[in-house]
């Protein structure tokens, strides 16, 4: 059909045969066989050159459609190869959101405009299974404390490590730092669920310390946990990327002996061929954990509001 659109558009055999490199020969024989599967005739002699018949007109005017059908497909699989367009479906957890997606969504809403990435909020549940079975092309999570999931591979991006939060005037809120010990005898806070895995990451680490918390409220999520702390109830670990609306009246402290630290990374399948859109992604993803890890663009911990020791 491309042939008989170029005999068409140049009026002659000949013609038709030096633009496209061939032989008269064998635009002739194309031709030929067009017409057999048309089952009518398609050219017919003007003078020195041809001209189509109505089912010769038709055919050229399809193949003009379909070359032109050809080029946007050749176009848009160029855009999806380099990563000008496609589709990234990512899940991530709330503290995650703010902090660190946002500046992420935000560059590549600039680099790559063509690229539509679908943000779902993955919080109370587990998004590693989506990822496992292609639901989700990239999720945001807290490394899982067996390790490295089947089928998945792990990408980390920073290192969150947990504050002490205090009520105002805790005798405790005159260090600047303490021992995960000195607070074994206090009540407890519960800032996270008991399924989730940061909530082993916390209950590890008193382990590690000697002694099991005593928790007298369960939140559920750390901006219930610090209004608990800021009424006095007890004292709760938060993780700094949790440390967003602080309470004037609470007080933040480093903890050590040990350190806890959740150590959040970027998930995706380890059996897939990473495209060039997810790949970007997987970069901006780790530029603005990079900014975020830097102390002068890192949450402060302690609020200009709260009060000092």
């Amino acid at each position: 059909m491309q042939v008989l659109r170029a005999v068409v558009t140049s009026g002659s055999v000949t013609a038709a045969a030096a633009n496209l490199g061939y032989t008269p020969s064998a635009i002739s024989q194309q031709v030929s066989a067009l017409e057999k599967e048309a089952g009518m005739p398609l050219l017919e002699r003007a003078g020195r050159g041809v001209r189509p018949t109505e089912a010769g007109r038709l055919l050229s005017d399809y193949a003009a459609a379909i070359g032109r059908t050809v080029a946007e497909a050749e176009t848009a699989l160029t855009d999806l190869r380099e990563g000008r367009a496609g589709r990234v479906t990512v899940r991530y957890f709330g503290t995650a959101g703010a902090p660190l997606m946002a500046p992420t969504l935000a560059r590549l809403r600039e680099t790559r405009p063509g690229v539509r990435f679908d943000l779902h909020l993955s919080d109370p549940h587990d998004p590693l299974p989506e990822v496992q079975q292609g639901r989700a092309d990239l999720a945001v999570v807290v490394r899982p404390s067996i390790g490295e999931p089947a089928g998945v591979r792990l990408i980390p991006l920073l290192d969150d490590p947990y504050r002490v939060i205090l009520p105002a005037g805790h005798p405790l809120a005159e260090r600047d730092v303490l021992a995960l010990g000195d607070l074994a005898d206090e009540p407890w806070v519960g800032s996270e669920r008991s399924s989730d895995p940061c909530q082993a990451i916390v209950l590890d680490a008193c382990g590690a310390a000697g002694f099991t918390p005593k928790f007298v409220v369960e939140s559920g999520d750390y901006a219930t946990a610090l209004g608990f702390v800021a009424a006095g109830i007890g004292v709760a670990l938060v993780p700094r990327l949790g440390l967003r609306a602080v309470p004037s009246n609470v007080v933040v402290r480093e903890v050590r002996a040990p350190e806890p630290v959740r150590s959040i990374c970027s998930a995706v399948r380890a059996s897939m061929t990473v495209p060039s859109a997810l790949n970007a992604l997987i970069d901006a993803l780790g530029e603005a954990a990079l900014a975020l890890s830097d102390h002068r663009s890192f949450i402060s911990d302690e609020p200009e509001s709260a009060p000092t020791a």
